[in-house]
């Protein structure tokens, strides 16, 4: 996670949780004008339009008060979905079984790409198949992860 994220984690987790709900996790999208602050939000009875606008106010007054991105940028607060982004350690626990999709930020075996199942996730790795090759990533070495959404 880069380290505006993380700052910003530590900033509005304890207001998003104070709603009630998880902060999944923060994404910062850069593009001038246009970047985009996403909040990914969680609930046991699952997120609403309603849920989204309440934590959104939430953080929107925290920012306000604390003002630490310094451009313009667009608030998203949302839930993680179907192909739910993967952020700590955690969700990679409660991901086993499941395909996911990883990119790292250092390449490993030339190569920074990784589609494949979860297999087991501890003490900082993920165990991960890939077309029947076993494979040992670093959760600190993860730039972006996401669950691949399976239809049965």
């Amino acid at each position: 996670m880069a380290k505006l994220e993380e700052k910003l984690t530590e900033m509005l987790e304890p207001g998003v949780e104070a709603l009630g709900f998880e902060l999944v996790g923060i994404e910062f999208v850069r593009a001038g004008k246009h970047s985009i602050l996403r909040v990914f939000i969680d609930h046991e009875n699952g997120i609403t339009v309603d849920d989204c606008a309440d934590v959104s106010h939430q953080v929107s007054a925290i920012l306000d008060v604390e003002d630490p991105i310094s451009t313009e940028y667009n608030l998203e607060v949302s839930s993680p979905g179907m192909d739910r982004p993967l952020f700590k350690e955690k969700h990679y626990v409660d991901s086993i079984g499941e395909i996911v999709q990883v990119r790292l930020s250092m390449p490993m075996d030339d190569r920074r790409n990784f589609k494949g199942k979860v297999l087991a996730c501890e003490n900082g790795i993920v165990s991960i198949e890939v077309d029947g090759q076993q494979f040992q990533l670093a959760v600190a070495n993860i730039e972006k992860g996401n669950v691949v959404p399976t239809f049965d």
